[in-house]
């Protein structure tokens, strides 16, 4: 697991060079930002998925959140959501929990095929006295 946020790290850092000028990574909701991605699973190393339970593939990603306080700390929080393709045919996204190394994140395979441009509909509820805020993004994947 240590080496796995590690890796989401630098694919979240990554990933607005790559992006266009008004594409965000995180949304801000109160003091709390929501990182977000998906990428593609052969974006991990395979001893790394092995380690992890992520099945790789030229058509499974991944999608990250995380819930950052202003103090830069992870924050647990109860995350839902689907992924739509264009055909608003749906995937019920399943988020597993990692804690590592003071990181709280939160990943969930979906599959996709070449040149599918997604919408990702998520719901964060990072405090069970507010509502969960709900957010989408979309992502144009492509097989490596």
């Amino acid at each position: 697991m240590k080496y796995l946020f590690l890796l989401l790290s630098v694919v979240s850092l990554a990933l607005p060079a790559a992006a266009a000028a008004n594409d965000k990574i995180f949304k801000q909701v109160g003091d709390n930002k929501i990182f977000f991605s998906a990428f593609n699973s052969t974006f991990i190393e395979p001893d790394v998925a092995v380690a992890n339970q992520i099945v790789r593939g030229k058509d499974k990603g991944l999608v990250n959140i995380a819930v950052v306080v202003d103090s830069g700390t992870g924050k647990p929080a109860v995350i839902t959501g689907n992924v739509y393709n264009i055909f608003q045919m749906s995937q019920t996204l399943e988020f597993v929990e990692v804690r590592e190394q003071g990181a709280v994140y939160y990943l969930a395979p979906f599959e996709f095929e070449n040149e599918d441009f997604l919408t990702f509909k998520i719901s964060v509820r990072s405090d069970p006295k507010k509502p969960a805020y709900d957010f989408k993004f979309q992502k144009k994947m492509y097989h490596d």
